[in-house]
């Protein structure tokens, strides 16, 4: 179905007069706008548009924390990459922080009044809790890029719009610091919009991993009462802690890394989401918790809310860090492949990809033909057709190595690339560069 279709707009606003009207029983939307629905009616929000998103930050405590944000070093990169579009097509972008609150929104000059009038303003609160179902507050509160067009709004004020938005992490933690959205009329109900936004958020991502912000690297033991997890390259976990070390299963790695990277409690729900694009059953995730505490022992799983009773640390974070103090060639070492690399649960393959990202293009930018030789010399980098283009590119003209490198990447060049959602053309390196 074309979402931005006369007919399939109509369909959405039915099947969300039909939810309104029926207290929430049975949404005819696929089952992201569904779950987010029923938890905006189980809030006590209001479907008709009649509260306007809060305002929670007034201009001169606005003014103060764009100062001190992170994702303000890499505004000019959303400018660059968003900016343009978002003019010429009618759009606006915004950037909000990692509680929904708009930071930045830009575009163009039109859009931007008609956004004013629902406010969608810089200093405005669109959490999924506070305006409904929409894409950067919904992307926030499932931690992965998401699209919502028109009539899936939670709140009819927003039924003319759609939107895509991509959460931002930070390349040490993991974490997510805030959000990148476009919103606007039917081009943004389309695929390349959600690539959009989501090449944006890695590319900041990316940038952010190579700022020149002093990170503390831990050594590779544990802290006292630390725990570790080793799950690059495997697809069984290690949980080491004091003396014991513990071999994973496949679910229970997942379950342990989604925990560690949120680093606080998640509700069955919440961990649900990450684990799974399908509903898992509460008793299913019950019994398998069950099973994870007898394996760990009631001393490091909590429950009520799920989460880790000691600090966690991963070998991820480890690669992370590295590459955040601009020590290339030690993360490359550390990096032992994917995360996890057959796990299909969201959060494992967001990370995964992440990480992924941001190793990939340090190693562009670093503009090493050793760090490049090593990057095409393992599995996940044979066939990165960039890769190959900028190791030729480096080595010296009339080498044969420099020969049998471009031979390569024009041979994997029909191929669709390893990363499509970056450019590797040469703007692009240049930006890593500067």
């Amino acid at each position: 179905m074309d979402a931005s279709g006369a007919g399939a707009v109509a369909l959405l606003r039915a099947a969300h007069e039909r939810f309104v009207t029926s207290a929430g029983r049975g949404p005819e939307v696929r089952g992201l706008v569904a779950d987010s629905w029923r938890r905006c009616a189980a809030g006590g929000m209001r479907p008709d548009g009649g509260d306007p998103p809060p305002l929670l930050r007034p201009p001169a405590e606005l003014d103060a924390c764009r100062l001190t944000h992170p994702l303000a070093a890499v505004l000019p990169l959303f400018r660059d990459l968003l900016g343009p579009g978002a003019a010429d097509d009618g759009h606006v972008f915004a950037v909000g922080d990692a509680d929904g609150t708009l930071l930045w929104v830009e575009g163009d000059a039109q859009a931007i009044r008609r956004a004013e009038r629902m406010r969608f303003v810089a200093g405005a609160g669109w959490a999924e809790r506070t305006a409904g179902t929409n894409a950067p507050g919904t992307a926030l509160r499932l931690g992965r890029p998401v699209q919502i067009v028109t009539g899936e709004h939670y709140s009819a004020a927003v039924h003319d719009w759609s939107c895509a938005a991509a959460p931002v992490r930070d390349p040490v933690t993991g974490r997510v610091v805030g959000v990148v959205d476009l919103s606007g009329g039917a081009t943004i109900a389309t695929p390349p919009a959600l690539a959009a936004v989501r090449g944006a958020a890695l590319a900041a991502e990316a940038q952010l991993a190579r700022s020149p912000a002093s990170v503390p690297f831990p050594g590779p033991d544990a802290a006292p009462g630390e725990m570790r997890l080793s799950a690059l390259g495997r697809d069984h976990a290690v949980l080491e802690y004091g003396d014991h070390v513990v071999r994973l299963s496949p679910r229970h790695s997942e379950i342990v890394l989604a925990l560690a990277l949120v680093g606080r409690g998640m509700t069955g729900e919440q961990l649900a989401v990450d684990l799974s694009e399908r509903e898992i059953p509460a008793s299913t995730l019950r019994a398998e918790m069950t099973r994870l505490r007898a394996v760990l022992g009631a001393d490091l799983l909590g429950s009520r809310p799920y989460t880790l009773l000691r600090p966690a640390r991963t070998d991820a974070d480890d690669v992370s860090r590295l590459l955040a103090a601009g020590r290339v060639h030690e993360a490359l070492d550390r990096y032992r492949g994917p995360l996890l690399p057959c796990s299909e649960a969201p959060v494992v393959v967001e990370q995964r990809r992440c990480l992924e990202q941001q190793l990939r293009a340090a190693v562009l930018a670093a503009g090493d033909a050793g760090l490049l030789r090593r990057w095409v010399g393992a599995t996940w980098g044979a066939e990165d057709t960039g890769a190959w283009a900028a190791l030729a590119h480096t080595l010296p003209g009339g080498s044969p190595q420099r020969a049998a490198a471009a031979a390569r990447a024009r041979a994997l060049a029909p191929a669709t690339p390893a990363f499509p959602q970056l450019r590797t053309d040469a703007a692009v390196l240049q930006r890593f560069r500067s």
